[in-house]
């Protein structure tokens, strides 16, 4: 009896949280988590779009070797594959080392990942895509139309050490490819230089994750802070701020319309929409 009484006196209780866990993905959204972006319908067939991730698979402090898992947030590059994708676009994906990309699993978790996560996991070319990516070593930047390079935790431990991601970034800028970034995405600029040698990202308008959702997040111990990084690097950095950071949301664009970024997994539609947009100005112009 005294069991059953426990039971039946905890049922309400019990009751309500699983209420708050069936509500809690349409609360994120309410907030401004993954918003839905009414965006334009292009005809790409015949371009090409480069995504580049991570391939840092661990969250360690600073001469540590381990720590959580991390990688790529799910979301900075699923919902930019199914925006050029969608638009007739062919996507290839690419990371710092090549093969398996290693995802986040944080943001996967059931009141974070959004609908094209799961569609991206249903998706068995998109997951062999994921499985065997291209090494940047490898790939001739120039030969896209669209490079975005997405971020997570990830990003803040490779992607801004890259010599070689740098100069990649910088070809295909000479190529006149529409570059892209979205939250820590951006690190991967801060070595890209212009034909004199200077940093290329030196006076342009961007955004990246801020400071004070890092420090929110309590992912302080990462190598490299966007905000931090890219100011260093010159940039107009540009943000908006809520109460709580991972609720914010801005994309810019640089003055010379090459440069598109996101402030953070909020950002990964309108990054993709913007670049696209660019693109199809080009194709009328």
């Amino acid at each position: 009896m005294e069991l059953l009484t426990i039971v039946f006196t905890s049922f309400p209780i019990i009751a309500i949280l699983a209420v708050i866990a069936l509500l809690l993905p349409y609360f994120m959204r309410a907030l401004g988590f993954h918003p839905d972006y009414d965006g334009e319908k292009f005809d790409f067939n015949g371009k090409k779009a480069l995504i580049v991730t991570t391939s840092h698979n661990t969250l360690n402090k600073p001469g540590e070797t381990k720590g959580k898992k991390t990688g790529v947030a799910s979301s900075e590059l699923t919902v930019p594959y199914y925006e050029f994708l969608d638009n007739g676009v062919e996507v290839d994906l690419a990371s710092i080392k090549g093969g398996e990309i290693p995802i986040d699993p944080q943001t996967m978790l059931y009141f974070i990942k959004s609908k094209l996560d799961k569609r991206f996991h249903k998706d068995g070319n998109a997951l062999e895509k994921l499985k065997n990516s291209q090494c940047i070593d490898d790939v001739d930047f120039t030969n896209y139309d669209l490079i975005l390079v997405a971020g997570g935790w990830g990003a803040a431990y490779d992607l801004g050490y890259s010599e070689t991601l740098g100069s990649k970034i910088s070809e295909a800028y000479h190529a006149r490819s529409i570059i892209g970034g979205v939250c820590h995405g951006p690190l991967g600029f801060i070595n890209a230089k212009d034909k004199e040698g200077k940093l290329l990202i030196a006076g342009r308008k961007m955004t990246a994750v801020t400071n004070k959702q890092v420090k929110e997040l309590g992912i302080s111990m990462t190598p490299q802070h966007p905000e931090t990084e890219l100011k260093k690097a010159g940039v107009i950095f540009d943000s908006k701020s809520k109460l709580i950071d991972l609720f914010a949301n801005l994309t810019v664009v640089d003055d010379e319309e090459r440069f598109v970024t996101g402030q953070n997994q909020n950002a990964g539609h309108e990054t993709a929409q913007k670049m696209m947009s660019i693109l199809a100005s080009r194709e009328i112009n």
